[in-house]
């Protein structure tokens, strides 16, 4: 493995995306744990994406006090159907939620029917399970969530908004395999915001793929600027990206 680190931020490398899923795994179990052996329960964010494969499936592996997890998540798209599997409540379902016993899942798409309903739903869920660790990725235009760079703001003064998708964030969704093409990506999405995300005591981020290599570089060597929403990272106190040699060719 090979550490690098950006102002505040520490960045893993590993050779390979299930060896960084590996690392990043045991890196987050033995985070929990260690918070949480006192019987209390906390509140996680996760990301929904194929870049999170390889880490959430080793996560379960750990023996870790599920029940005493709120689970969230930070996006969901606006307009597909409600049994969509490129929905991101779906994909987390899917992938860990169905497959530990958490004590709660919070789906964004069942806080309401319209998109500002929903907004408003889901702060109620933020304000009463304020995040203490959030499991993320970037996108190839480095943003987080769905904060793509012409929405992003450091200083969002609200918690979850509706947002339009760049086409380099709509590429991106049929780069994964999500969809097959370009038109059968929605426009307009449903995040949680800067803030929201950076509010967390914990960030552990997730980033594999050649696709992602020029905005790993963008968050390491560029400006902490909201062209780069994934470079405020930088700017927390706790917080680890994890690449594979793939996603880090240009800074190693």
């Amino acid at each position: 493995m090979k550490i690098l680190t950006k102002d505040k931020l520490t960045i893993k490398i590993e050779d390979t995306n299930e060896a960084m899923g590996a690392t990043a795994a045991s890196d987050a179990a033995e985070y929990l744990k260690e918070i949480m052996k006192d019987g209390k329960e906390i509140n996680i964010i996760f990301a929904a994406a194929p870049s999170q494969n390889t880490f959430l499936e080793s996560l379960l592996k750990y023996d870790l006090p599920w029940e005493r997890i709120n689970a969230l998540h930070m996006d969901e798209y606006i307009g597909l159907p409600a049994d969509a599997p490129q929905g991101f409540g779906n994909f987390l379902y899917e992938h860990i939620f169905s497959k530990a016993p958490f004590k709660s899942v919070h789906y964004i798409r069942d806080c309401g029917t319209s998109a500002e309903e929903i907004c408003n739903g889901y702060k109620e869920v933020l304000k009463n399970n304020p995040p203490d660790v959030v499991f993320m990725g970037i996108g190839e235009n480095a943003h987080i969530a769905f904060n793509d760079p012409a929405f992003a703001k450091f200083d969002d003064s609200e918690s979850v908004k509706v947002v339009e998708l760049d086409d380099i964030c709509r590429n991106q969704q049929v780069n994964d395999g999500c969809f097959a093409k370009f038109d059968d990506v929605p426009t307009h999405a449903i995040t949680l915001t800067i803030p929201t995300l950076m509010s967390a005591k914990r960030l552990f981020c997730m980033v594999p793929r050649a696709t992602k290599a020029q905005a790993v570089r963008r968050v390491y060597e560029g400006e902490i600027e909201e062209e780069c929403p994934a470079s405020i990272m930088r700017r927390h106190d706790n917080a680890i990206m994890y690449c594979d040699a793939d996603s880090a060719k240009h800074i190693i």
